[in-house]
């Protein structure tokens, strides 16, 4: 069995991967992963592909072992990963409260390497795998210092990755966009500074980063910033000391 495996896809850029692959891969079923179940029978019913629904979350530590343990009754090939999962919360360290600080490490980092651990042993030479960080990776952000750092690991994790999966022509690939027009902004903002980040101009539709990353993703890219802002923002990672992209961050964060 041939099998597509989609987390986060009750909504936003998940959502957005589900529709996509329905159209452009051939497999034998989907499974569409994420907390609320009734909207992933809803997305279900659109698609053209059998579905199987996962209603899991993933920031509990058993929603993986019992992926591992699906997997491992199925047996199936694993032809594409999708990992889309995760959430973030604007402001300082002191306005976010314990659980929402642990709660996007757990389902940023800890969920994400999960579930890609028990996936790894059903991919096979030309399966792909995109791993979805965010342009907020590069550097560290003020006023996003967790959500900046938990992508921060996805994107090193997902490097590495492709160099340990290569030998098997496994096709790895990071995403990191700028800003998605999704739910992702209402969450961000539902915190205890939520002026924290005024504004967040120029957010792309997530139809066209799913899209542009998957075909970047079957090129072999192995870093896809999927838009001229978040290219930007990678090069000047690498040419400025880290100081310098937070001060012009923490300025454009106010406007």
């Amino acid at each position: 069995m041939r099998i597509g495996i989609i987390t986060g896809a009750s909504s936003g850029l998940g959502r957005a991967y589900a529709r996509l692959v329905d159209k452009r891969m051939d497999l034998d079923e989907l499974w569409l992963i994420a907390r609320r179940e009734e909207r992933l029978v809803a997305l279900a019913g659109e698609l053209e592909h059998d579905c199987r629904i996962l209603a899991l979350d993933l920031t509990g530590e058993e929603s993986g072992e019992i992926l591992g343990r699906t997997l491992e009754e199925e047996r199936p090939r694993v032809e594409l990963l999708v990992s889309a999962a995760g959430f973030g919360k604007f402001g300082r360290v002191e306005d976010l409260s314990l659980e929402e600080t642990g709660d996007m490490i757990s389902l940023n980092c800890r969920a994400a390497a999960e579930v890609t651990r028990v996936c790894v042993p059903y991919l096979h030479r030309g399966s792909r795998v995109l791993e979805i960080a965010s342009c907020a990776a590069f550097q560290p952000l003020p006023a996003m210092s967790v959500y900046a750092a938990t992508k921060a690991f996805l994107l090193h994790y997902t490097r590495a990755l492709r160099e340990e999966l290569a030998p098997r022509g496994v096709l790895v690939t990071a995403v990191c966009p700028y800003w998605i027009k999704t739910e992702f902004m209402t969450v961000a903002r539902d915190t205890a500074n939520p002026g924290a980040v005024q504004s967040t101009p120029f957010a792309m539709r997530p139809e066209a980063v799913a899209a542009w990353s998957l075909t970047m993703n079957s090129l072999g890219r192995g870093v896809v910033t999927c838009g001229p802002i978040p290219a930007v923002m990678r090069l000047g990672s690498k040419l400025l000391p880290a100081k310098v992209p937070m001060a012009l961050w923490d300025k454009l964060r106010k406007l």
